[in-house]
This record gives C-alpha cells, structure tokens and sequence, in this order.
C-alpha cells in the first residue's frame, strides 16, 4: 500500500474519534503497542500475541510468554523499543486473504491471531508490516490505523505487568498483559508519569488507613468500617446534602432494605440485573417457586419510590414531586472488581427522584445542572458531561425512547454544557447525562447521573390527575450528586492528598502543650474553640513537643495551637498553619475568628 493510499485509510478512521488531537493519540498509542510486541518477540522468539489496544493514558498487549516478566525485563524491553523507534520503520498496511492470513500465523504459531482470523466475517484481513534495517520483520493482525513510521513513538514508558485472562473469561488461558503510556511530546509524558507518582501518593486506600478514616475486614468482604475521623465526613456530607436539599424542595424518605422479587421482576431489575443482587428465600428450606417467595436485597431505590408516589392520588399541583433517599443499598460486586471506597458492595447514594410532567423535565434538569455547580465548585472539582442514549437491550418501545432522549437533550442543550455523546450507553430504562469529576490530578471520575425514565412510571401503573382532570402519566428523573458517598469520599481524599479544608476535616486545630505548666492554659484555648463549633484535639500527653508536631503533620491536622511558657505568660498561642507554615502569635481570639471563618460550611 502506497503512503497516499496510507493517508486514505487514516482518513476513514477519523469519524469515530471526537477530535483530532483525541484520534492522533489514539494512532500514536496503537502504534506504540505494536512497537512493544515487536520488541517482546525480538527478546523472547516463542511468544504467542495476543491484542493490544490503545486505551485512556496508554496502551497495553496480552502476551503468552515463556515465564513471568519481571521489572528487569520491562527495562530489557524498553531498551529494545529505543532501538525500533531509532530504526523509524515504516508502518506498511497490507490486505491479505485469510487463507494466506491462516497460513502464516499458523506457521509461526500464533493460535490467538488464527482464533482472531476465525471471527473476522470479511474475505480479506487487515495487516501491518514493521521492516527492520537488517532485513528482518514484524507483521501483526491489525485494523489500525497507526503513525507513519516508529520514530514517532519515542516518548514512552512501559509501566507494570498483570494477569488477563484471554477474551476476559477465566475459562480461557491466562495471559500477561504488560502496560504502557506514550505521549507526543517529552513534556507530556513526564508531567504524566509525575500525576502517577502522585496518585501513589494520594491513594485513598493508603491516606485511609494512615488518617485513620476507614478499614476493612476479610469477615465483612467489599464493606467499609467507618471510624470516627472518617465517620465525620460520611456525616456531615449527608447532612449538608439534606440541608440544601431541604431548601430544593425535597421530601426525605427511609425505604425497607428487603423487597419481595415481585418488585424487582415488576421494575425489570430482576430479568436484568438478577446476578448483581443479594437475594434468598424467605423460608429457609423453600426454593423459588410455589413453596415460598424469593426476597432481595435493594441495589437501588428506585423501585420503592415508585411504590410511595403511587400509594395514593395525585394532582399535578403537587409535581415536580422530589424524594430523596440516603438508604443503604447492596450489590454483589465480584470479589476481583472490589477496590476500597470505588468499588464497595455496601453503600449508601445522595439518591433521589423526581416525579414531573413532560413540559416540567426542561427546568428541573437546569435546576440539577445548577445544584451540580454549587456541590462541586465547594469542592473545587471541575466536571465533563456525558450524554448517553438508549442501549441495545432495553425496556419499552422506540417512541418513548425518542420522547425521552429528546427531552433530555434539548434540557442539555438548553443548559448550554459541553457534553460527548455515547450512544448506547444508557440506562435499560432510560437516557442519562452521566457527571464525571475531573480531580486535582485532572482524572475523570464518573460519579453524579441524571436518568430521564419514561418506563418505570408505565410499568408501575403511576399517574396523577393534570389539569385537564385526565390521569397523565409523570415522566421521573433519577438523580445523584455525590454518587455513592463511599466512592465520593475516595475521590475527596485523593483530591485533597488528604489535606482536607478546615470545614471538612475531622480535626480542624490540635492543641499541645510543652509542658505541665501550660495544661492549664492549653485547656481554656481548647475550650474557646470548642465553644465556637470548631473541632479539636487537645494533647496533653507528657510526649515531647516534637514528637507532637510530628504526629499532628502525619495526620494533616489544618491548625496546630502550641502552647509553652512564653504563651502562657502572655495568654495567647503559637499557631503552625499545615498550609501556609508557621503564623508566628496570636491573642485566643484572634485565632479562634481565623478557624472559625475558615470552618464555615461551603456546602
């Protein structure tokens, strides 16, 4: 293939990427993945390839190696990439028949590639060759498309290795699948390997155990204990949330943990989300079926809010008709996908919905959008939209999918937001605007959704009298802000390093003094500050002063008030800011109004 017929391919590709910056790193780090493999089967000849895709960040490739790759040999690797990229071979797509195509992965033993070839419908397969300068070659299955030539990947960094199962079943071979990162320019990739070494750092699971916030138990599998320091967070985020709710309009609502599967077959969960549920029978030698009922445990709480606007007529003088739900909920996640707070299969969500007429989806999906905007900016989070559309299994007919997207849409559209479209995508009941909070680091994590439901409301038999005296039936919006308040909690902890904002902290000042002589004083500081709302510690342990200041840095306390002989006589205190260093002194009163100010909720 000629390098203008080349171009022509890489032109077909473009469509499905959202920009061009998006599909030029897409090329670059599928390429890069090929320049990997190419390197791998120089150092070990007896490899099977598997795939290597480009994805978020970087690359990957599954690989059947003789043995276990280790960090010396993902240097060993990376040297023979330089080596590839410096040759700056030419990326040569070819089209080959899938007999010819068989036959020469066959002979080289590459069953993963012949199985690929099998499930490809077309009579030609895709092909990409890589010539070396000693005359030798690397040729790959690949639909591409790629960079012209390998001296466009120099800037790279294979960064660890795991297991993957071949095609994602555990039934399958396992495979090593060694990870990488490619950027266009030096800079890029090492401000991006410095946001890694950084998340290492601020790993929730790490800061939650060194703060003290939260542990888990092998008795208790994907649920979280929640100790005091953490359980101050859990509170006060609930509560602030049910404050500003409250002045929203909201009616607050406590559902029951256990519903008969009636519900769940009712709401379509059962036929479609039955293998993430906890369910059991009510007797405990019946089974399912005519000896006794089959109970589950609610994984969400949408069903039983449709039951509680039904339990009783309604007017459209009551709509927009707003519950919302703290309530724990359960999901039986697999035990490989649980990772501390972000995948937990107890939880509880800032969850609510909304029951509204048509004409009334417009405003209240504004009046979200504006209630996502005062949340995260307290935070100081960023966030990116998502509209996705109606998935391939689904309940309901095409009409009132076409009525819901369209009204999402247009409320999207109204709002003036930038937002990707994913089709299919959406939830099996409706389309959704899906949040993703951009963090500190600048990742993306997907927490808040707006789900425009026309389904539910019908399968439950919902309705309420317009006024027109006809019975409608409402349109409801499921919505979440926080997400569940563990993952939330996550995101906070890693965005803040742990460093939370004196409004949010467990311990907002430490008290300590130098020694006996000051307990006195030490004690009426800290109960100026109590009485002003604000939490302390006092230590007035005979500890070294040293040793307390090194403790209080360890747990990322905002304030420390360190009282010796000199504040004692002068009745004030020496304030260490974790923020901003040593603030020198100040009267009792001067920085009790300081932390006060500071300890004022931004929610």
């Amino acid at each position: 293939m000629s390098e203008h017929e080349v171009v022509e391919e890489h032109e077909k590709g473009r469509e499905a990427f959202e920009s061009e910056e998006a599909y030029r790193l897409h090329c670059l780090r599928h390429s890069t993945a090929h320049v990997m493999a190419q390197a791998v089967m120089r150092l070990f000849p007896d490899a099977s390839l598997a795939i290597g895709p480009a994805i978020e960040d970087g690359f990957y490739y599954d690989i059947d190696l003789p043995r276990t790759v280790g960090p010396e040999d993902l240097e060993a690797i990376e040297r023979e990439m330089k080596r590839i990229v410096k040759e700056n071979q030419r990326f040569e797509h070819e089209r080959w028949d899938r007999e010819t195509a068989r036959a020469f992965f066959a002979e080289r033993g590459q069953a993963f590639k012949l199985e690929l070839i099998d499930g490809i419908p077309d009579d030609e397969v895709s092909i990409y060759r890589n010539r070396a300068k000693d005359g030798s070659e690397f040729v790959d299955l690949c639909r591409g498309p790629h960079v012209m030539r390998t001296g466009q990947c120099k800037h790279f960094k294979l960064l660890r290795v795991s297991g993957a199962y071949w095609r994602g079943d555990a039934k399958n071979k396992q495979l090593q699948r060694i990870y990488g990162t490619v950027w266009p320019t030096r800079k890029e990739l090492d401000a991006y390997l410095y946001r890694l070494e950084e998340a290492k750092k601020r790993d929730h699971r790490r800061l939650g155990q060194q703060l003290e916030l939260f542990m888990f138990h092998e008795y208790a599998p994907g649920s979280a204990f929640w100790l005091p320091a953490g359980e101050h967070i859990y509170n006060l985020l609930s509560q602030r949330m049910r404050t500003l709710l409250a002045a929203e309009g909201y009616h607050v609502v406590k559902t029951p943990m256990v519903f008969d599967k009636k519900l769940w077959e009712t709401s379509g969960h059962w036929q479609h989300y039955k293998d993430d549920m906890f369910w059991f029978p009510e007797d405990h030698d019946a089974e399912d079926g005519e000896e006794g009922r089959i109970l589950a445990l609610k994984p969400m709480n949408c069903p039983s809010h449709m039951l509680i606007f039904g339990a009783q007529r309604r007017s459209y003088r009551e709509l927009p008709y707003r519950i919302h739900d703290q309530g724990a909920l359960h999901r039986n996640e697999l035990s490989g996908a649980l990772s501390g707070l972000t995948r937990v299969r107890q939880f509880r969500q800032d969850d609510a919905h909304i029951f509204c007429a048509e004409d009334q989806v417009g405003d209240e999906v504004a009046r979200l959008i504006d209630l996502l905007d005062r949340v995260y900016g307290a935070f100081g989070l960023g966030y990116r939209v998502v509209f996705s559309t109606r998935p391939e299994e689904r309940l309901g007919d095409d009409a009132l999918w076409d009525k819901a997207e369209a009204a999402l849409e247009k409320a999207l559209q109204d709002s003036g937001l930038d937002y990707k479209l994913a089709p299919g995508d959406g939830a099996f009941y409706g389309p959704k605007i899906d949040i993703y909070l951009v963090d500190a680091l600048e990742r993306a994590h997907q927490c808040a959704t707006i789900q425009a439901d026309f389904q539910l409301p019908r399968r439950f038999g919902l309705s309420y009298v317009g006024a027109d005296n006809q019975p409608h039936v409402p349109v409801v919006l499921h919505r979440a802000i926080y997400g569940s308040f563990e993952r939330f909690i996550a995101i906070l902890i890693e965005h803040y390093a742990g460093r939370f904002p004196v409004w949010l902290a467990p311990e907002a000042v430490r008290v300590m003094t130098v020694s006996e002589k000051s307990l006195e004083h030490g004690r009426k500081v800290t109960e100026a500050l109590r009485a002003a709302g604000i939490r302390v510690h006092f230590d007035d342990s005979d500890a070294k002063i040293g040793y307390k200041i090194k403790m209080c840095h360890e747990r990322k306390v905002p304030y420390m008030a360190i009282i010796g002989e000199k504040e004692l006589a002068a009745g004030t205190v020496s304030v260490r800011s974790r923020d901003e260093g040593d603030l020198g002194s100040m009267t009792v009163e001067a920085f009790v109004a300081r932390v006060a100010e500071e300890a004022k909720p931004r929610l």
